[in-house]
């Protein structure tokens, strides 16, 4: 009811214009005593009303029109001075561009904690077909690494590429900065404690492994570079992605998947470090064959081919040792 007063108040001229036209049109039907003059008046009355209604929408229409227009010129003119400030959130420097990229470069790396590094770096061997190392004197490398992806390989029937670079065995100052190193992580630790001898056993242990594994399988290409510099970091970068990792276990590592910008930087800093550093020439090792257990003269008839020069305090117990690091070397973080 409310509804319908309503409306009747808003449409009052067209109502009354309806009633009045409903009115004279019974009363013509049932009286004959209502006059023509009488029809007529009411027919003009209607009429009038009729117009009075169409005016009035009219002028509603343009009162309308003319808010309609306003409200475009303001928001015409507000707009206007909001582009300047659009421009410093959108453009090329804007705020929400380099939030974009923010937001891209955080969801380039992923932080690996724990377990997560071994699966990690297990994944990127099972499918590889190269593998580029830099670190301190790639003790994993030649543990879990190497020989985990030639299975892979033999596996696949596939060829395995592998760029290594450790620091030179050769280089006293940079074994001693190794070794120091080493020690500061963990004084305290159990087992062969880090001394120059030990930093170049191992760093020779990798090299005659690499040889060691190049004639055993026809699918091996290896390169190996000796640096003068030592790294804190462990870069290892396969066919999928790139990890790195520091010596401490518990410290996270980071993961950067293959088609990421980053990807391709690591990939070509890893490749100009290696050119910086020292080639081995590793051809010359098919001058010396090696057992599946090389001998102490083997090694050392090995180590002069390639120009690596044993320390003259190296005697046969020393080589040995070198020898059981490269053919049964351990898994350093089993």
């Amino acid at each position: 009811m409310t509804r319908l007063l309503a409306w009747v108040v808003t449409n009052l001229d067209a109502f009354i214009g309806l009633v009045l036209a409903l009115t004279v049109a019974v009363l013509g039907l049932t009286n004959d005593a209502v006059s023509q003059e009488v029809v007529n008046s009411a027919i003009l009355l209607v009429l009038g009303l009729l117009a009075q209604a169409v005016l009035r929408d009219r002028l509603r229409r343009r009162t309308t029109e003319r808010e309609i227009r306003q409200v475009i010129v303001d928001t015409r003119d507000r707009l206007t001075e909001l582009v300047p400030q659009m421009r410093e959130i959108t453009g090329p420097e804007g705020a929400l561009n380099r939030a974009r990229e923010a937001i891209d470069s955080v969801s380039m790396v992923r932080v690996l904690h724990g377990s997560e590094v071994g699966q990690a770096l297990a994944e990127a061997r099972r499918h590889t077909d190269q593998w580029s190392f830099k670190g301190g004197t790639g003790t994993f490398l030649r543990a879990v690494t190497l020989p985990d992806c030639l299975e892979h390989a033999r596996r696949r029937n596939a060829t395995l590429t592998v760029a290594i670079e450790i620091i030179d065995p050769t280089d006293e100052e940079v074994c001693e900065r190794y070794a120091r190193f080493r020690r500061s992580l963990d004084p305290d630790a159990p087992g062969e404690p880090w001394t120059v001898d030990r930093t170049r056993k191992e760093s020779y242990a990798t090299v005659l492994a690499a040889c060691w594994h190049l004639q055993r399988s026809g699918l091996l290409t290896v390169d190996v570079r000796l640096s003068a510099q030592m790294t804190t970091f462990r870069y290892d970068l396969s066919s999928s992605c790139v990890v790195v990792t520091q010596e401490n276990p518990q410290t996270p590592a980071l993961r950067i998947d293959r088609g990421e910008v980053y990807y391709n930087r690591f990939n070509i800093e890893l490749d100009y470090s290696r050119r910086q550093s020292r080639r081995v020439p590793i051809e010359a090792a098919a001058q010396v064959k090696l057992d599946d257990e090389p001998s102490v003269e083997q090694v050392r008839r090995l180590f002069t081919a390639l120009g690596l020069t044993l320390p003259r305090s190296f005697g046969d117990r020393e080589v040995a040792d070198i020898i059981g690091k490269a053919v049964q070397a351990r898994n350093p973080y089993s």
